[in-house]
């Protein structure tokens, strides 16, 4: 279990059983402070407090009722990141719903199977998908829902408050458990069919609770995709936890701007965004002609630091005056982020704090903290879980299993799948990894990954990735086994540098000196354009071409 720190967070945050009790809680806290910042339709700026948000959550989730959504009927949500998403899934969790929110960059196929499979009740849904809805509607293997569409929000609301200053308390007495089922959150089904993974309102409401005393938060920029897992804990329940507000992003493509206009303590996000981010620092350094003045600040300040003295607000204040002024920590999860960028970050003042979760953990496992991290490792559990690792080899890398109180209740009608995933009470991750002698896990790759070799040993691919992806000119990198040998294929930066494709196999043999024969790279592949990726911006390993 992780040790609990005097700088490690919120350590006051008491646990919560349900979500209905992490938002009414907060609202009481709330009250009239701002709690959300966001852009309308016609990208008007408009803001929440905590009462008003909540009564929205009360008309819409009274509407619900009256439409006879009332008590653990699936409503589905597809539709783009707004504050009407936010209010819906909302509305549906504290009215004992349960919620299927949807990935809106999936095929038409996909949402509608899973819609099918999941038997839902009602789909909330934007006008973008009206198209989409029609189809719904005629196809005939569709469950009977209701359709709503999120042009008529202010209509929903006014019906349901009518219902409400009518006297219909329903949704506002409902009562909610711990073990009720909060959500069905289907997994990314890229390699294999997607699954339901089961939440209930405790798994979440103990994840949220654990994540936020493990980390400090103040007001924030929210750009992940509301309907995955990482951004319930970011997002739509730390603001009740922290009593904070947070902007609602449209769009990462304005996340530079944003952060500058609305200045964010803390961001979450994917390494990606973190790689993004570093990058663009040292593109501006060299465009403007400052690349020597901050490689000697660093040499200043990292010789300042080890006689600890922090001088690094001062040194790097016009980088961090571009982020808006304020940043000082990202959260950092989904992939393996380079240690070179974590420490990179942390050296111009601002800490990344990289985690390791899955869906099935809703969704956070592990995480580094303020005065518990190290560089390279993926953190602690968190107080709501604990960590083992199955069948280590000589290096101490074995599979990741994972017991607690966020670990889901199993596949939606899927009892072999479900039954495949436990060992008790242990759930199979499917993840490899090793934990060191201070208990902090590293990550090395996932076990269907694998890559078998003659010789009987068997290879993570993002191990290697993760060494190869340090060359400064990789973008992106995808190991694989063809032939029986391992194969590297490359997207490079050429446009910064026009010698890469030149360069690249002799940094690829310096990589095959420096580790053991049966990890090295045998074959080389170059590509014109970008991986295929995933929604949550992975790359897409059965889609190579």
């Amino acid at each position: 279990m992780a040790k609990k720190h005097r700088n490690a967070g919120n350590a006051n945050i008491p646990d919560y059983k349900t979500l209905k009790e992490i938002v009414v809680t907060g609202v009481e806290k709330g009250q009239d402070k701002k709690q959300y910042v966001f852009l309308d339709k016609n990208k008007n700026e408009c803001e929440r407090t905590f009462n008003q948000t909540w009564s929205e959550i009360a008309a819409l989730g009274t509407y619900f009722y009256t439409k006879g959504l009332n008590g653990k009927k699936k409503i589905a949500i597809i539709a783009e990141n707004s504050f009407e998403w936010m209010v819906t899934y909302y509305a549906t969790i504290v009215g004992c719903n349960i919620t299927v929110p949807m990935d809106a960059k999936l095929p038409y196929d996909d949402l509608a199977d899973q819609l099918i499979r999941c038997d839902c009740d009602a789909l909330v849904h934007s006008s973008k998908f009206n198209k989409a809805v029609e189809e719904f509607k005629a196809n005939p293997d569709m469950p009977n829902m209701q359709y709503f569409c999120l042009d008529d929000y202010n209509s929903f609301l006014k019906d349901g408050q009518a219902a409400l200053d009518a006297g219909n308390k329903d949704f506002i007495n409902a009562e909610v458990k711990p073990d009720d089922l909060a959500c069905i959150a289907y997994t990314s089904g890229t390699t294999a069919k997607s699954k339901g993974v089961m939440l209930t309102h405790y798994n979440i409401a103990s994840n949220c609770t654990s994540s936020t005393r493990a980390l400090n938060g103040r007001h924030a920029i929210g750009f992940l995709p509301l309907n995955h897992t990482y951004a319930w804990v970011s997002a739509l329940f730390a603001s009740y936890l922290l009593s904070q507000w947070g902007y609602l992003c449209d769009g990462i493509k304005n996340i530079q701007g944003d952060m500058k206009k609305y200045k964010p303590y803390n961001i979450c996000g994917v390494p990606l965004v973190v790689n993004t981010i570093y990058n663009r620092i040292w593109k501006t350094a060299r465009k403007t002609g400052r690349e020597e003045i901050l490689k000697k600040g660093l040499k200043i300040s990292n010789t300042l630091m080890k006689f600890g003295i922090d001088k690094r607000a001062k040194i790097f204040k016009t980088i961090i005056d571009n982020l808006g002024g304020n940043l000082n920590m990202i959260v950092c999860g989904a992939a393996n982020l380079d240690p070179k960028v974590e420490k990179g970050m942390h050296d111009f003042g601002i800490d990344i704090y990289n985690g390791y979760g899955l869906t099935e953990c809703s969704p956070a496992v592990t995480c580094n903290r303020p005065g518990k991290f190290k560089f390279g490792s993926v953190g602690t559990p968190l107080d709501c879980c604990e960590i083992k690792i199955v069948n280590p080899d000589d290096e101490g890398v074995g599979e990741i299993y994972v017991r607690g109180t966020n670990v889901m209740k199993g596949y939606y009608n899927d009892p072999e799948a479900t039954a495949a995933a436990f060992d008790g009470e242990w759930l199979i991750t499917g993840d490899h990894g090793r934990i060191d002698e201070d208990g902090f896990l590293f990550m090395v790759g996932r076990k269907k990954n694998l890559i078998c070799l003659a010789n009987g040993k068997n290879v993570s691919p993002e191990e290697i990735e993760d060494k190869l992806s340090r060359i400064e000119y990789v973008e992106e990198v995808l190991v694989y086994q063809e032939n029986e040998k391992i194969v590297a294929e490359f997207f490079l930066n050429e446009k910064e540098y026009p010698d890469a494709r030149d360069r690249i196999d002799g940094d690829v043999a310096k990589y095959n000196r420096e580790n053991p024969i049966f990890k090295n790279v045998a074959g080389i592949k170059i590509r014109d354009v970008e991986f295929k990726k995933t929604t949550t911006l992975k790359i897409a390993r059965n889609q190579k071409d």
